[in-house]
């Protein structure tokens, strides 16, 4: 009798895999990867606000702006692989890779981070609390199913050339960014509660004010009542500085105070208070002069400083 019909010859069948698995695998992916490229691509495009974001999370300043570039390269080039079914075991490692240090950062700041803003995904506005842990640790399960549930990675110079593709992307918008940068540059910093201010990144509004002056008091309420947003407001006193304080309680003007008002001045130079400056990354926007009615807030508002 014939050996093959006696006897079926053995033979392997690559396994197959559930139609679930794959369907979780695949909206896992899709999830992390609007995600991740939502932030990702926010930090490489507009470098400047990302940096004071990260400043605020608690990143020194000095390394803040190369902080944005790299965490932003990465959560791109992440939401990329995990997109495509051939890099997405890689792509689900690298984002649970990010996750898990976000969780251990926030962790470790937790005392001092505890109910601020975390808008490391610029479109989702969350504050640091038990949901922060809650919501990123869900993510992090995606991430295990999708790359759990994917086939195995191939094509590593590939991978390659996309991440090089994002990093030259990143290059191009930091020096378009930095290329539009106009207007009288402000001083590196100033001083603030005996400590050094700096006046390099992102939005603010320098507020020049006479303590004494009623027309400065009425202003300084009424911005009190504005949604300054990211922005952050410098208070200077043109004169009588040992009142600054009382001033800024009266009109629940959130600010930063500071003295130094002659090498601002000097910068910036204006007649009579009140008087300010709006400055974006370390530049002159636009000179405030008007104070009243609705004034400063419609031009403020005009310049992206108010919402």
């Amino acid at each position: 009798m014939n050996e093959s019909l006696a006897e079926p010859r053995a033979h392997f069948v690559p396994l197959v895999m559930p139609g679930w698995k794959t369907a979780v695998s695949w909206i896992s992916a899709v999830v992390l990867a609007i995600v991740f490229l939502s932030a990702g691509l926010f930090k490489i495009t507009d470098t400047q606000t990302a940096a004071v974001l990260m400043h605020q999370a608690r990143v020194p300043e000095s390394l803040s702006l190369l902080a944005a570039v790299l965490f932003g390269i990465a959560e791109t080039t992440s939401g990329v692989l995990i997109l495509l079914p051939r890099f997405r075991r890689w792509g689900a490692i690298s984002t649970g890779v990010l996750l898990a240090a976000f969780i251990t950062y926030i962790g470790i700041n937790y005392g001092a981070l505890h109910g601020q803003d975390c808008t490391c995904f610029p479109w989702l506005k969350r504050t640091v609390g038990p949901g922060f842990f809650a919501g990123d640790g869900a993510m992090l399960l995606m991430a295990v199913l999708a790359g759990m549930w994917s086939r195995t990675a191939s094509g590593l110079r590939t991978a390659f050339v996309i991440l090089g593709a994002v990093a030259v992307l990143a290059g191009v918008s930091y020096g378009v960014s930095a290329a539009r940068v106009t207007g009288v540059k402000a001083p590196e910093s100033i001083t603030v509660a005996g400590q050094p201010y700096s006046l390099q990144q992102g939005k603010i509004f320098v507020f020049f004010f006479n303590p004494e002056c009623l027309h400065c008091l009425d202003a300084a309420t009424r911005m009190s009542q504005y949604n300054w947003g990211d922005t952050r407001v410098v208070a200077i006193p043109t004169q009588e500085p040992q009142f600054g304080p009382g001033f800024l309680e009266r009109t629940k003007l959130k600010a930063a105070l500071s003295n130094d008002l002659q090498p601002m001045k000097a910068v910036f130079p204006f007649v009579n208070a009140p008087a300010g400056v709006a400055l974006e990354n370390g530049r002159e926007k636009a000179p405030i002069t008007k104070f009243e009615d609705q004034e400063p807030g419609a031009t403020l508002k005009q310049l992206g400083f108010v919402k």
